[in-house]
């Protein structure tokens, strides 16, 4: 992949996540994205926290922050951006994805 990394986490994620860690007393833990099928455009993306990576994850590290990302949503998510936005619809973190052609209103479900 010629250094190229996958997927970018962007500052406020990776403050975000930090915050989060912080919180929990946790500086183990790393961010897991990954995708399911279902959600009202096909597939839709969640997110959780682990203390262990699959030995087939992708692991993308940036200060200080661990993302972790499974063969299969990878395939999905290359290119993809995870951001972190509050707005006066509330605070979560967002996936901003070149390979979905269509995203549904709370953009948390997207076709390719």
């Amino acid at each position: 992949m010629s250094g190229e990394v996958p997927v970018q986490l962007s500052d406020s994620a990776v403050r975000k996540v930090r915050r989060l860690m912080e919180e929990e007393g946790r500086g183990d833990l790393m961010l897991r994205v990954y995708i399911t099928g279902g959600g009202c455009a096909g597939f839709q993306y969640g997110f959780t926290f682990e203390e262990q990576a699959a030995a087939d994850d992708t692991r993308i590290e940036r200060d200080g922050v661990v993302l972790l990302v499974d063969p299969m949503s990878l395939q999905y998510l290359q290119g993809a951006e995870i951001d972190y936005v509050e707005s006066l619809q509330g605070a979560q973190f967002v996936v901003r994805n070149p390979n979905a052609a269509t995203t549904c209103g709370c953009g948390s479900s997207f076709t390719v």
